[in-house]
């Protein structure tokens, strides 16, 4: 008896000689642990939830007016040549756009709506072109366009990557080798109107995705030629058409800017635009535009944007103006207690 006790009190006993208390994991108390800090508890009564619905209709409407006529003022020409720069007599138009011997060069006579105050953006629109495709978008090698050192590093630019030889394509991938390659020039009263093709493209990717001392080598130089061919004397930080085609687009409708024009026109003069049309889109149904456009303090036309905040705007008003009706006709008591579920239950039995 005496030594089961003993065994039982040193084993089991909740004496204060036994083995060390385990450490409580209890937090240390503090405000922010035990969710007492302050903090703010709108009441929203209908007063409070009119004035805002109407406080963010007020602000809205007039962003939505402002920016819808911003966009009304943008005066834009687009023309559609892929279809109308193919003679009449071509029923393959695949067959003629890869026949290198055949001719491209095409005249579109474009008229002007409004008056178009400099400087005028060049654009040129492809439809159906889905440039977010994901082989097509990792097929480059940003090593390679931003450092002379890396320019055998070819990895990712399958299938553009080397040579029948074995000789790396500098740059490589589907992106550059696929670069948009018609051309434009205007004419305007018998002279020619000259396109300014500098700092389209972002001053960022000059600076830090194309190397100053990074030379085409090898390029366009397989079976197939996919697009433009690059100047190898010129380094690619300076080729900004290159440059601009290399910044994918996030939808199969896109615009891509050419460049500017510098000079006014008035209300129905007259452009007579000479273009190679040289770019393949008949292979896979795509469509080819070009875009003169002006500018606003909003950018581009873009319509959307202005109709956004008045949709908004208006539905704000709307359900401001229902709850001030509904609070008129059908008021409530704030914290009355029989609008409880439990309390309506009760009075119904």
């Amino acid at each position: 008896m005496n030594s089961g006790d003993a065994a039982g009190s040193s084993s089991g006993g909740s004496g204060d000689g036994g083995a060390p208390r385990r450490a409580s994991r209890k937090p240390k108390y503090s405000k922010f642990t035990q969710q007492e800090l302050p903090a703010c508890k709108p009441i929203l009564t209908p007063k409070w939830v009119i004035s805002v619905f109407i406080l963010v209709g007020a602000i809205f409407v007039p962003i939505g007016v402002a920016s819808l006529l911003s966009s009304q003022k943008v005066v834009e020409i687009v023309d559609r040549y892929d279809d109308a720069c193919v003679p009449s007599n071509v029923t393959d138009k695949l067959a003629y756009i890869q026949n290198s011997t055949i001719p491209k060069t095409c005249q579109r006579t474009l008229t002007v709506p409004k008056d178009m105050k400099q400087p005028i953006f060049v654009y040129y629109q492809l439809n159906n072109f889905y440039q977010n495709h994901r082989r097509y978008v990792k097929s480059r090698n940003d090593q390679q366009l931003r450092d002379a050192s890396k320019a055998n590093e070819t990895t990712l630019c399958d299938p553009e990557k080397t040579t029948k030889d074995g000789l790396a394509i500098v740059p490589c991938g589907l992106i550059a080798w696929s670069t948009f390659n018609d051309t434009y020039s205007f004419q305007h009263k018998s002279r020619n109107l000259s396109v300014d093709k500098n700092d389209i493209s972002w001053k960022s990717d000059r600076d830090h995705k194309f190397g100053s001392d990074v030379f085409p080598k090898n390029f366009q130089k397989g079976p197939l030629i996919g697009g433009k061919t690059l100047n190898e004397s010129i380094p690619l930080s300076e080729q900004e058409d290159l440059i601009v085609w290399m910044r994918t687009a996030a939808l199969p409708t896109f615009r891509k800017l050419y460049g500017r024009i510098y000079v006014d026109l008035k209300e129905n003069d007259t452009i007579t635009v000479t273009l190679d049309n040289n770019y393949n889109t008949y292979s896979f149904g795509g469509k080819k535009s070009l875009v003169l456009s002006t500018s606003t303090w909003l950018g581009g036309k873009n319509d959307f944007l202005g109709l956004a905040y008045l949709t908004v705007g208006g539905l704000c008003f709307f359900l401001a103006f229902a709850f001030t009706l509904l609070y008129l006709i059908k008021p409530r008591k704030l914290g009355d207690n029989n609008y409880l579920s439990w309390n309506k239950n009760s009075a119904g039995h």
